[in-house]
């Protein structure tokens, strides 16, 4: 099994030795992400456009909903540690139910209540997410602290941090309050069905790579490689929060 196989590297000082070549591709490809960070939020002409409009915008709202989702690597890291080790559907399904229920909740709650957070603090906290799900893929809890957090109430937490940081960036822009529900509804829309396409697509991947021997092999180092990403999303946003 791909556990048993984990808990063989486990033993060794994270697995280095093992996998460092992949662990510093992936570290790589991380560090890109990092530099492109405000990928994660709105882009100027859309920031430019949700400022300018008024009244009920259905369509234009659930395309952007939709673009936030397949850009935000953020919570496509989080999804991906989350189905990392789920074969089922339907066990995929409650999952991602429990992220979009959390994650739709505090985004419209978020936007419409005008709730102000730091956005940093926020983001700091859905990379601690990522670690979270990273470290929860390798068994860390169980050998640190012999116990198992409740994976599905963590799952619906880290949700609620997840929408709540979009929201705490839609409220910069001063999105306009004449048609803002029906508006903010279609984005959550939007953002759903940007999330089921994207889920699709690692499904896909995932599917294809859990076929090869090459997933026994890598699956501790790709959950190293999150954690890192987890631990540098965090360090970047406290890093902006202090020096902002």
């Amino acid at each position: 099994m791909v556990l048993s196989r984990l808990e063989t590297d486990w033993r060794l000082p994270f697995g280095l030795r093992a996998h460092l070549r992949p662990l510093l591709v992936g570290l790589s490809l991380l560090l890109f992400l990092c530099v492109n960070v405000f990928a994660h939020g709105v882009a100027e002409g859309d920031k430019g456009y949700i400022q300018e409009i008024s009244g009920v915008n259905l369509l234009p709202f659930v395309y952007l909903g939709a673009k936030h989702m397949v850009t935000g690597y953020d919570h496509l890291l989080f999804l991906f540690g989350v189905i990392f080790f789920l074969y089922k559907l339907q066990h995929v399904a409650v999952y991602v139910s429990l992220f979009a229920l959390g994650h739709s909740a505090t985004l419209i709650a978020g936007v419409y209540y005008g709730t102000s957070v730091s956005a940093y603090l926020i983001d700091a906290i859905i990379g601690m997410s990522i670690v979270y799900k990273a470290l929860d893929n390798l068994g860390a809890f169980q050998r640190w602290f012999g116990f198992q957090p409740n994976t599905k109430a963590a799952t619906l937490v880290f949700g609620f941090f997840h929408g709540f940081g979009l929201a705490t960036k839609i409220r910069e822009f001063e999105v306009s309050s004449d048609g803002l529900v029906p508006n903010l509804l279609a984005f959550n829309v939007g953002v759903e069905i940007g999330q089921l396409l994207a889920l699709f697509a690692i499904l896909i991947l995932m599917g294809y790579w859990r076929r090869t021997r090459s997933f026994i092999s890598h699956a501790y180092t790709a959950n190293v490689a999150l954690m890192c990403a987890g631990f540098l999303l965090m360090g970047y946003q406290l890093t902006g929060y202090f020096v902002s």
